[in-house]
C-alpha cells in the first residue's frame, strides 16, 4: 500500500505541475480542494507527521490526518481515533494536541 500524503504536499506537487501544463479537470479540483483546505505549508507537514509517526500509538495514516486536520481540541482527536483500536488516555491526546499546536 502507498504512504499517505499530507494534503499540503499534494498542493505543493499539483501547483508545480500546474505550471508546466494544464491539469486535467480532476487534478484540477483536487488542486482546488488542497488549496482551500491545507493549513500548513509541505514541509511543516511532513515534519509533523515524522513527529506524530514517533509515537508508538500513531500509524501513518493518522499521522497524516491529523497534521491535514490540526486538531484543537480533544474531541477533535479523539473523532480522528474514532475507527481505531486503539483508547487514547488524557495524556496521549495532551501530547497530539502539543504537537499540532507547535505547528500552527
Amino acid at each position: 500500500m502507498a504512504e499517505p500524503v499530507p494534503l499540503a504536499r499534494v498542493k505543493q506537487l499539483l501547483t508545480e505541475e500546474a505550471s508546466r501544463r494544464t491539469l486535467p479537470r480532476e487534478a484540477a479540483l483536487a488542486l482546488a480542494h488542497a488549496e482551500g483546505f491545507a493549513k500548513l505549508e509541505a514541509e511543516d507537514a511532513e515534519k509533523l507527521v515524522v513527529e506524530l509517526r514517533a509515537l508508538p500509538f500513531v500509524d501513518a495514516g493518522l499521522a497524516t490526518k491529523i497534521a491535514d486536520a490540526l486538531p484543537q481540541y480533544p474531541e477533535e482527536i479523539r473523532l480522528l481515533f474514532s475507527k481505531e483500536r486503539v483508547v487514547l488516555d488524557e495524556e496521549q491526546i495532551a501530547k497530539l494536541l502539543e504537537l499540532t499546536a507547535q505547528h500552527r
